[in-house]
Formats: structure tokens, sequence, C-alpha cells
């Protein structure tokens, strides 16, 4: 999922390579999430994202230096920017630790609630109006996320607790992006973000004295599964230089479903029946939104 802003209108042909641009990042986002899946079955949620923010920053230093300006604390908007980098940092460390009991299928499920919580928040965060067919939509993709953490079922509660956070950080990201769109560069948003992530999902380690970093060839693979990450984020930036981010937005689930494949195909952990049910409501809702938010 994205929060760029979106894009005027662009030519056709231009509209096409930012779709397959956006493509490829929802393939390397489910790709990297399929791999942090699999490394915190063997190192601590703090060190992967270690692995992940380091990669990332180095790209965010690349991005500041093409910018021009290094000086991130004398940026206008302070407070959003850091309200909006803490917020991100929170779904990282919420994210990377549900990972660890969480079926990736399901916990990417929860985590797409994320623009539905942003639409029932924006009355109060952003002053806008919110119709009664919205507020359906709302409701419909909620009702989805029961069915998928039914009380009694499966899922683990801490997980699930930590997943419900990430979404409801998400979403107030997606609403403090919007209120930085054309207020601060993006090299800039994207540098704060990094750093922040960078250091408050490594606060846990803090309170775990026991967390070693692991032997350097594995340190680089974290780092290399943190390019992955990164190049995601490059190609996003791209796509939406492209195409309008309402125009964007219903793709997004099919990160959803590649979620559910992966998870399926490599972790031999399929959802049931009434969690698909769910991941379908939430996917339907979601494009409803993503369909009524588009200028026309």
């Amino acid at each position: 999922m994205s929060s760029v802003p979106a894009s005027t209108s662009v030519p056709r042909d231009g509209a096409a390579t930012g779709i397959a641009l956006f493509l490829g990042a929802l393939v390397l986002f489910a790709a990297y999430d399929a791999f942090a899946k699999q490394m915190v079955a063997h190192y601590a949620p703090a060190v992967v994202n270690l692995g992940r923010y380091t990669a990332i920053g180095a790209l965010a230093l690349v991005l500041l230096l093409r910018h021009g300006d290094l000086r991130l604390w004398r940026q206008p908007h302070q407070k959003l920017l850091s309200a909006r980098s803490v917020s991100l940092a929170i779904v990282a460390t919420c994210f990377m630790t549900a990972l660890v009991t969480m079926p990736l299928a399901e916990a990417t499920a929860i985590y797409f609630t994320a623009p539905l919580i942003m639409v029932a928040l924006s009355p109060w965060l952003l002053g806008e109006r919110v119709g009664r067919a919205q507020w359906t939509a709302v409701l419909l993709g909620f009702v989805g996320m029961l069915c998928i953490v039914r009380p009694g079922g499966s899922l683990p509660l801490v997980g699930t607790l930590l997943m419900a956070v990430s979404a409801v950080c998400y979403a107030i990201f997606q609403v403090l992006t919007r209120k930085l769109s054309g207020l601060v560069p993006a090299p800039v948003q994207f540098a704060h973000m990094a750093l922040a992530c960078l250091v408050v999902t490594n606060i846990p380690v803090l309170f775990m004295p026991h967390v070693q970093l692991p032997p350097w060839p594995e340190m680089a693979l974290l780092v290399a599964g943190g390019a992955v990450s990164g190049c995601a984020q490059l190609l996003l930036l791209a796509a939406f230089r492209r195409v309008g981010a309402a125009t964007l937005a219903p793709l997004n689930y099919v990160q959803l479903l590649l979620a559910v494949l992966i998870s399926t195909l490599w972790f031999q952990r399929p959802p049931d029946a009434l969690a698909l049910v769910g991941m379908a409501l939430i996917a339907v809702a979601g494009m409803y939104l993503a369909r009524a938010r588009r200028p026309g």
C-alpha cells in the first residue's frame, strides 16, 4: 500500500508504464514480506528491521543528495513529519513482531484494513465528509476482518492485536502523508521516515539484552532483503509520477492475493474458507472506497 498523493493526468502510454511499475512494486513487497516471515523464524524482529532500514536509509541518503539538502532538522512542519515517521516505525515494529506467530495471508489482510480506517478517521483528522455508502463499505471491511480474527479462531491473540495496531498506525501515516502533500518534498519525507524507522524499530533491543547481531554473511542477507523493499519503494515513486494514486489504489489488493498464494504454497498455511470470505470483503470494500475517491 502506498500513500503517495495523486498525480495529474498523464498520457496513456505513461499510465501503462506506471501501472506496470506499481505491479512490480507489489510483487517486491510481497516477496519481502515472505522473506521477513522466513527470517523472523531465526532472528529477532528488531534485527530483521535493522537490515531493512539500513538498506532503506542508504537509499534515502542517495535521494537526499540528489535533492540537495541534507538538513532534515531544518525542514518545515517538523511535528507532522515526526508524527508521520514514528507512525510508520510503529507499523514496522508491530508488523515484523506479529509475523513471528501470524500466518502471512491473515496478517496481510488485517493490514489491508488501513484504508478503511483512514476513511473512518477522515472526518476528525481531515475534516472530510464521509457519505453513507462509504460508511457502509467501511463496515463491510470490518465485518471481513471479524471473519478473519473471529473469537475462538486459531489466530494468536498477541499477533492479531499487533497487526491491528499496525493497521491503525498505517492509517494515521496515510492521513499525515496527505496533510504533508505539497508542503514537504518527497525525498525529505522519505529520509525522515527511514531515519525514524531505523531508530524506533531497534528500541526493543534495549529491553532484550540477549539479542545479538548475526554473523556478517547473514546480516548482509538481511540488508539485501531490505534493499528489495527499498527498490519496491522506488518503483512506487516512479509509478505515482505517472499515474494518479486513485487509479492505482484498487490494484493494491493484488498484494493480498500474492500473500494468500505465498502463505499457501510456501508456508503451507492456507487460510480457511471463512478467512477467505473475510479477505474478499476487505478487498471489495477497499476497492469501492478507492473508486469512490477518484475525481470525476
